[in-house]
C-alpha cells in the first residue's frame, strides 16, 4: 500500500484525482527542492480550503449556537480556525507523517511545526472540495475540525480565562517567563512558563511568545479543573492550586 493509500484510509476519503491529494500535501520547500512547476505546492489549495472551512464552521456555529451574537460567533469561530487549533488537529491523522517537505524543513522539525500543519490541514480540505464537492469537504471538516469544540474555544481564550480566575480565586500574580529562546530570526522557537507567585502552573511553546504564553495558559487551565472555569464565578471558584 502506498503512502496516499494510507493516508485516504486515515481520513476516509478517497481521492478520484490523486494529483490533488499530492498537491494539499506539497509543501513549498519540497516543491523548490524539487523544481516543482510553480503553484503546484499547497498554497492556493490553501487559499481555497481556508473559505470552504470558514462556510461549514460558520453554518455548523449559526446552527447549533442559536443564543450567540454576531459578535460571539466570529470570535467563536475565530478560535476553532486559527493555526494552533487548526495544527492540534493534525495528529489524528497523522497528517505530519505525509506532508512533503524539503531535506531542510524535515531536518528542523518542519512534521511538527504549526505553521505547516494548519496550512497543510487546509490544502487538504481545498483539495477534498475540489475533487468531492462541499458534502464531502463538510463531512471531513465534521469529523476532524469541529470535535470538542469546547476545548478548542478555550484554548484560544486561555490567557484571559486564566487572568479572570487567578484573579477571583488566588492569591498571587500571575505572570509569564522566558525559559528558552532559540533559531534564527525567521524561525524562533519560544518556551514560556505560567507562574503564580513562585508555583509553576503550565508551560508552553511556539513560534511568538504569545503563542507561547497561549499554551501555557491553556496547559494550567487544563490542570485547574478547565471544564469548569467558564462559569466560575470570581470568589467562588475551586482554589489556587
Amino acid at each position: 500500500m502506498s503512502k496516499q493509500e494510507d493516508f485516504q484510509n486515515i481520513i476516509g476519503y478517497q481521492f478520484n484525482d490523486a494529483r490533488l491529494l499530492k498537491q494539499a500535501l506539497t509543501h513549498s520547500s519540497y516543491a523548490n527542492e524539487k523544481h516543482i512547476r510553480k503553484h503546484l505546492d499547497n498554497e492556493r489549495l490553501e487559499f481555497l480550503g481556508d473559505a470552504v472551512l470558514e462556510v461549514v464552521t460558520s453554518e455548523y456555529l449559526y446552527l447549533h449556537y442559536s443564543e450567540l451574537s454576531e459578535g460571539d460567533l466570529t470570535k467563536f469561530r475565530a478560535s476553532l480556525v486559527c493555526e494552533p487549533t487548526l495544527a492540534a488537529c493534525a495528529p489524528q491523522i497523522r497528517l505530519g507523517d505525509f506532508i512533503l517537505l524539503g531535506k531542510g524543513e524535515d531536518r528542523t522539525g518542519g512534521r511538527k511545526r504549526k505553521s505547516i500543519l494548519s496550512d497543510a490541514l487546509e490544502a487538504l480540505i481545498g483539495a477534498i472540495y475540489l475533487d468531492g464537492g462541499l458534502t464531502n469537504a463538510k463531512e471531513f471538516i465534521l469529523r476532524f475540525v469541529l470535535t470538542d469544540i469546547e476545548h478548542k474555544k478555550l484554548f484560544y481564550d486561555s490567557k484571559t480565562i486564566l487572568q479572570e480566575y487567578v484573579q477571583g480565586n488566588c492569591e498571587g500574580t500571575l505572570k509569564y517567563n522566558v525559559l528558552e529562546e532559540k533559531g534564527p530570526d525567521h524561525d524562533k522557537s519560544f518556551t514560556v512558563e505560567a507562574r503564580i507567585g513562585d508555583e509553576v502552573i503550565g508551560t508552553g511553546s511556539g513560534h511568538t511568545k504569545k503563542a507561547a504564553e497561549q499554551e501555557a495558559a491553556y496547559q494550567a487551565l487544563l490542570i485547574l479543573n478547565a471544564d469548569k472555569l467558564k462559569e466560575a464565578v470570581p470568589g467562588q471558584g475551586e482554589g489556587c492550586i
